[in-house]
């Protein structure tokens, strides 16, 4: 199983021997085993019992929470920390690395800009409305140019941020072009999302962004000191470095949903200033989250390792 959604308020949830039991307005409603699941994930207003989240704690199971409202993040609990206490110590040390923090944090950013133009070119290959020649070819040419310019010029954290926040503003010109008008995708927002596009991308990046928190747990690192994220107060530093690598795989599977009919505008309603994914589109958008993320998440918790391996044998670059 891996993950469980639940997603309907007003149930009350206990623990029955080794399965969670859900009940209704006193009625029974079903049970669900705790050894299979790594992750719970609560949207809305229901009361867990503690010896739930004891057990779910001990089994080893995330469990993040949510709003009921536009599915916000709102929490996470997880169980006893990696008793590695070391490697947390060196991680703290890297971190204050200028060297290793520049040659992690480039890599990231190659890595994610080479997903960008990868996934460009896939995509204007199957779709015929694009004109790639006039709309992508000086996306291209631009997102070669910078990462050119990190490779061999870029030596400063603030000069890397520069060319990657370039690249972005470039990659959106054209991952915008993707959509139909009638999405009304036209740019980036994020609280409210203000369109269906940015609703799920907003949606997807907050799962995939506690996906990789869990890994780093589990690899025995602190989420919160990053490399190339600097440490602010409640951010967790290391998960944003992590999914910059991630983030044009979540372009790539949002944009597929609307391309193949699995997510319309139909699915979303406006509420005061934002736009939100309907609770009966839920159910069918976590099916298909579940069936994406499964390709993904081996290969986060691998980077997540990686990221292990250096931080103690002073390495400086990350496996491709």
């Amino acid at each position: 199983m891996g993950t469980l959604y639940i997603d309907r308020k007003g149930y009350h949830i206990k623990l029955d021997g080794e399965s969670i039991a859900f009940y209704l307005d006193g009625k029974r409603e079903g049970i669900v085993p705790v050894r299979p699941l790594n992750r719970v994930i609560i949207v809305g207003n229901n009361t867990v019992e503690t010896s739930v989240l004891n057990k779910l704690a001990d089994n080893g199971s995330s469990v993040i929470f949510l709003s009921g409202r536009g599915l916000q993040y709102r929490g996470i609990l997880t169980g006893r920390l990696h008793n590695n206490s070391i490697l947390r110590v060196k991680q703290y040390e890297k971190s204050l690395n200028r060297d290793f923090a520049i040659a992690i944090s480039k890599e990231i950013v190659l890595g994610k800009i080479g997903h960008q133009s990868e996934f460009l070119g896939e995509a204007i290959k199957n779709n015929g409305e694009v004109n790639p020649k006039e709309t992508f070819y000086s996306v291209f040419c631009t997102l070669e140019n910078i990462a050119d310019s990190i490779a061999s010029k870029c030596d400063t954290l603030e000069s890397l941020r520069g060319y990657e926040g370039a690249a972005s503003n470039a990659y959106f010109s054209a991952f915008t072009r993707l959509f139909p008008e009638s999405l009304d995708f036209n740019t980036r927002t994020r609280r409210p999302p203000k369109d269906p596009v940015n609703a799920m991308l907003s949606l997807c990046y907050t799962l995939v962004h506690y996906e990789a928190v869990r890994e780093i747990q589990v690899a025995g690192l602190d989420p919160t000191i990053g490399f190339y994220h600097c440490f602010d107060y409640g951010r967790d530093s290391l998960a944003c470095d992590l999914i910059e690598l991630f983030r044009p795989m979540t372009d790539r599977f949002v944009w597929e949903m609307f391309k193949d009919g699995k997510c319309t505008s139909e699915d979303f309603v406006q509420e005061k200033e934002g736009v939100y994914l309907k609770k009966n589109a839920r159910k069918k958008f976590y099916s298909v989250y579940e069936e994406w993320a499964g390709t993904i998440r081996k290969d986060i918790a691998r980077r997540a390792r990686d990221i292990s391996v250096r931080v103690m044998d002073g390495k400086d670059t990350l496996s491709e």
